[in-house]
């Protein structure tokens, strides 16, 4: 059963046929030999919605996120980010658009050898050609208040907690200030309470940053508490799609292992 698309659009202040979408992906198929991992996917991910992709392993939610900035060429459909149709973008087309979409990573991806000043100025100096010291400091402290943690600034990765890399690695994505966030498996490996924080962090990144979201988790927890709207990944299809309360008064078979928590 599909359940109609809903986003509530009081959350945003305007009308439900006003959302602009920033993400539009169509009849999007992806095979590695003989294994089918998406299979006809249509998704919508409108502008400030914080969108989660909900799955257990191995249901396609990594390609997905891989064919939207580029990293895997898919079989057949059509990926759509911010206009743009992805699979027609030249590589210095793609470079660019990837600076417009933030990666958090499941593992943070943090550089071990450097600080974490020096882990946030890396993609400014690669990117945007920062040099400027003041300018610099200025960015990285503004990065690390935005995700409470401006006190680590001289740390290095191994001084820090598995919450506060997750934390650091967020906040050098929002240093290049993302159109687009996308957040793999964002609370895994994380106790209750700290995981909990890292939500509310997703949330306020989007009230500070005006970003979409795309988070992609098998966390039940997680995608009720950041979720706008969810869509249930099984065997490479969007099967079931809806709010939180909508899939879960549902009550669809394919989603008890979720909500049996």
């Amino acid at each position: 059963m599909i359940v109609e698309s809903k986003v509530d659009p009081a959350r945003f202040g305007t009308k439900t046929a006003e959302l602009t979408k920033v993400v539009e992906i169509r009849h999007l198929f992806k095979s590695f030999g003989d294994r089918k991992v998406l299979v006809d996917l249509d998704l919508d991910l409108f502008e400030r919605e914080n969108l989660v992709i909900l799955g257990k392993s191995g249901t396609g939610k990594s390609v997905l996120i891989k064919c939207m900035v580029g990293l895997l060429k898919p079989d057949s459909g059509e990926v759509r980010v911010l206009g743009y149709n992805v699979s027609r973008l030249s590589p210095k087309e793609l470079n660019e658009l990837r600076l417009q979409v933030g990666f958090s990573f499941q593992g943070s991806a943090l550089y071990d050898s450097m600080s974490v000043r020096e882990n946030l100025e890396f993609p400014l100096k690669r990117n945007l050609g920062i040099t400027n010291r003041a300018k610099l400091n200025e960015l990285v402290i503004t990065a690390l208040k935005d995700v409470g943690l401006e006190s680590a600034v001289n740390l290095r990765p191994a001084e820090l907690s598995g919450g506060m890399k997750k934390r650091i690695g967020i906040a050098r994505t929002l240093i290049l200030n993302p159109k687009i966030m996308l957040y793999d498996e964002p609370t895994a490996g994380l106790d209750p309470e700290t995981a909990t924080e890292i939500n509310e962090l997703i949330l306020s990144v989007r009230e500070k940053y005006h970003t979409s979201s795309i988070i992609i988790t098998h966390d039940i927890s997680c995608a009720r508490q950041v979720s706008d709207r969810i869509v249930a990944l099984f065997d490479g299809r969007n099967k079931l799609e809806g709010t939180f309360q909508q899939l879960k008064t549902d009550n669809a078979l394919e989603l008890q292992p979720f909500f049996n928590y």
